[in-house]
């Protein structure tokens, strides 16, 4: 489902590892399958910005890449509706992640988004 452009909030990566440590010092939401962890950057920037990592003790390479790609249709579907502006959403993959079905992930996304807003 996509949202019109003026409800759909523009996100971007985070692609060096400094904004991934600075990232770590903000509010995590520990749920089954993943750990979310969103900081606000303080700039004047409504644009959110996502990072994605999923680790060696999940799994393969193929279960790691595919951990990925779920992540990836998740947070296009609900951080855009759910997310913090002007913040760093970070996602790390748990090894029961992967096991879980699409629908559960979305509920527990959008649950730990309404804990992190908190």
């Amino acid at each position: 489902m996509r949202l019109p452009a003026p409800l759909a909030r523009p996100l971007t990566r985070l692609t060096q590892r400094k904004d991934y440590l600075a990232a770590n010092a903000g509010k995590r939401a520990p749920m089954p399958g993943f750990v979310l962890i969103v900081r606000p950057r303080g700039d004047d920037d409504a644009t959110m910005r996502i990072g994605i990592t999923v680790s060696k003790k999940v799994g393969n390479a193929v279960t790691r890449n595919r951990m990925k790609r779920r992540f990836r249709a998740l947070v296009r579907e609900v951080l855009p509706v759910d997310g913090v502006a002007g913040a760093d959403h970070v996602l790390i993959g748990r090894a029961s992640g992967i096991e879980r079905d699409y629908a559960a992930l979305k509920a527990e996304l959008a649950k730990a988004l309404a804990k992190v807003k908190r």
